[in-house]
């Protein structure tokens, strides 16, 4: 098992500003403290002096003056859409040495062609490079399994580097603007947005979904609750007002997963007013059974449900006496 401190650096590059930077001109992280050791992160946005210019150049430098220290340390690219990039990562594990020995510095001086980095990954003259160190503490080296949605994470908790923050009831949330690129909705993507958003149509705290944008993660049912069904709801709302498909389906899936004769009909209501059409078959088919039906019938969410959607009650018709 690993026993590790994690960092990370983003360096948020503007292709109008970096032209302009000598060829071998830095720009670093400044130091960073983990475990004892003091790091700082290194990048060459026209590339070293050796490589001409056509290369960004990126290196972990160990500042640290006593002792060896073990490091795995990853870079990536982020995609135009906000995800990581699959072709242009870079993943090391190396003993670092102490200050004053030439061994203390890993990286890569050709990480990424320049002309490449424009075409790719340029969002509105903007690129995002993203940087994780992990600092082993143990006598082990070798290589986990990639930890990219931790290194996000990490990023998210610390809100190292927050450009723009979203207001929900007059509580601020800050989050990185990069990561808009996982979700469609306008108004957080434009370049120009200003660095508070208010969201008048959200109510309830959006740290689940944010954590979803930045790692993929969905909330356990000791998150969820006593009433998983209404946060479930809540967390539907976020997703379809920012555009998060994948969440807006995994939503779907988990109240299908709890349905119950006592569920069914606010479910269905919500399967219509959304126009979740897979949800909507599932549950009529559910309804399909004269004893879920039965059951489903005297219950207050399906009474609401039959106000509200009467056409529903149409083809419940057609399935259930058919």
């Amino acid at each position: 098992m690993f026993n590790y401190c994690s960092f990370t650096h983003q360096f948020k590059l503007s292709f109008q500003v970096t032209k302009t930077f000598d060829i071998g001109q830095l720009v670093s992280s400044g130091d960073i403290s983990a475990e004892g050791h003091l790091w700082r992160i290194k990048c060459y946005p026209r590339g070293t002096k050796k490589d001409k210019g056509d290369y960004l150049s990126v290196f972990l430098h160990h500042q640290s003056a006593t002792k060896d220290a073990k490091a795995i340390f990853e870079v990536f690219v982020m995609d135009t859409d906000g995800a990581p990039s699959s072709c242009h990562r870079r993943r090391l594990v190396h003993v670092f040495k102490p200050k004053g020995n030439s061994d203390r510095t890993r990286g890569w001086s050709k990480f990424v062609k320049l002309s490449v980095l424009e075409s790719l990954y340029s969002s509105n003259g903007w690129v995002i490079i993203m940087c994780g160190v992990k600092v082993v503490r143990d006598d082990l080296i070798g290589a986990p399994p990639s930890d990219i949605a931790s290194h996000l994470g990490i990023l998210l908790d610390s809100a190292d580097g927050s450009d723009v923050s979203f207001v929900v009831n007059g509580e601020e949330f800050p989050v990185h603007r990069v990561c808009s690129r996982r979700s469609s909705w306008a108004p957080w993507r434009t370049p120009r947005c200003h660095r508070s958003i208010t969201l008048q149509e959200i109510t309830s705290r959006p740290s689940v979904m944010v954590r979803f944008i930045y790692t993929d993660e969905f909330p356990s049912d000791a998150e969820l609750g006593d009433s998983p069904t209404e946060k479930l709801q809540d967390l539907f709302m976020a997703a379809d007002r920012f555009a998060l498909d994948d969440l807006k389906l995994l939503c779907t899936r988990k109240l299908w997963d709890d349905v119950s004769a006592d569920t069914i009909g606010a479910t269905l209501a919500w399967a219509e007013t959304y126009s979740c059409l897979e949800l909507k078959k599932n549950c009529i088919d559910f309804l399909g059974d004269e004893s879920n039906f039965r059951k489903a019938v005297l219950t207050d969410g399906f009474i609401q449900m039959v106000l509200k959607f009467p056409s529903v009650l149409a083809e419940l018709r057609v399935k259930v006496w058919a």
